[in-house]
């Protein structure tokens, strides 16, 4: 498929360089600007940034061609990217109507076979061979593969780290891992609630020995399976690394949820890796929820109270059950340390 746009450009800002930005395509794309092949991405996943020489942009209009092959038949830019010619002092927006023809339509590709996805898939090639190097740490961020099958990653996740302590002959092998940032806006508010699960399992493995926890909630973006922004998550990633691997006395990741009690219908909740104290960021606090006996969780108000939250609700005189951010894109999520590290969201029950 062809997209073509037309740009008007000033005399000021003709024969510079700039930079091409096409946030995301699905699936490959090849850009030209002025007839003149500017860049190419072959799958859906990278941020497109195609440098543009100088000499390609001239006064007056300018003709951007993208060619755009969709794999499966479902396809094209995605929404709410950054899609502009970036001159760095100023960008030139590329968003609104693009024309568009239909090149060609190919045979449909036969269905994949993922043998990663089998037993021994990806084992035997990629990590048997290892066995006799010595690691520093594991570095890890995947969950999302498994969101099919939720309730089995927290088992499945630790057997994981176990065997590959035991496979390279080192019982203390720091493993550090990315809980899963928040995703696809459809799914807010339903019922699957399958990236909640796994966080939550990923939350709980943290009791293994060793283990290290970066929360990423928020920093996904709703519709992106893979988010842009690394660089925050290589920060995050690096203060776990000095906590657990070289032991330094750093804050590496936000609260987390340690207790419940429950006094005269209000719930407490606890946390450790508070450093300067709680805080809610941009309000009240907001995404808690109460359950009761009923079996239902219900929306209720939040506060901080010293090193503790408060939470309440007019419809759970009884509380049983505390959730936080339990949603697969949490948005509103806002429960934060001092120092701007993020709360990892959270499920307990009074009996835990």
């Amino acid at each position: 498929m062809w997209f073509r746009k037309t740009v008007d450009l000033p005399e000021i800002l003709a024969d510079r360089e700039a930079l091409l930005r096409l946030g995301a395509i699905i699936d490959g794309d090849e850009a030209y600007l002025n007839g003149t092949r500017v860049g190419a991405t072959d799958y859906k996943y990278p941020p497109r940034k195609y440098p543009v020489p100088r000499g390609i942009l001239r006064e007056g209009t300018n003709t951007l061609a993208v060619r755009v092959i969709c794999n499966r038949g479902v396809g094209g830019f995605v929404t709410e990217k950054d899609y502009c010619l970036d001159f760095g002092e100023c960008k030139v927006d590329l968003a609104g109507a693009w024309k568009y023809k239909i090149g060609a339509t190919m045979p449909t590709l036969p269905q994949l076979t993922f043998f990663q996805y089998k037993p021994c898939g990806v084992y035997n090639a990629m990590i048997a061979p290892l066995r006799k190097y010595a690691f520093r740490g594991v570095l890890w961020y995947q969950g999302e593969s498994n969101t099919g099958a939720p309730d089995a990653y927290g088992r499945l996740f630790a057997a994981l780290i176990k065997n590959w302590r035991e496979t390279f002959d080192q019982p203390d092998l720091p493993f550090l891992f990315v809980q899963l940032p928040n995703f696809d806006a459809s799914l807010e508010g339903t019922a699957e609630f399958s990236w909640a699960k796994i966080r939550e399992a990923q939350r709980r493995t943290l009791n293994l020995p060793h283990t290290g926890m970066v929360v990423t909630i928020d920093l996904g973006e709703a519709n992106d399976l893979h988010p842009q922004n690394k660089k925050d998550i290589g920060e995050r990633m690096a203060l776990a690394a000095q906590e657990v691997v070289l032991g330094e006395p750093v804050l590496a990741q936000g609260p987390v949820c340690e207790s419940m009690t429950v006094t005269g219908g209000v719930a407490t909740i606890t946390f450790s890796h508070m450093g300067r104290g709680l805080k809610a960021r941009g309000g009240p606090l907001r995404g808690f929820e109460l359950c009761g006996g009923d079996g239902e969780f219900h929306l209720a108000q939040a506060e901080l109270k010293g090193e503790a939250i408060l939470v309440r609700s007019h419809e759970v005189p009884k509380p049983s059950a505390v959730r936080y951010a339990w949603d697969d894109n949490p948005s509103q999520a806002n429960l934060y340390s001092a120092e701007g590290l993020p709360a990892s969201p959270f499920v307990i029950c009074l009996d835990e």
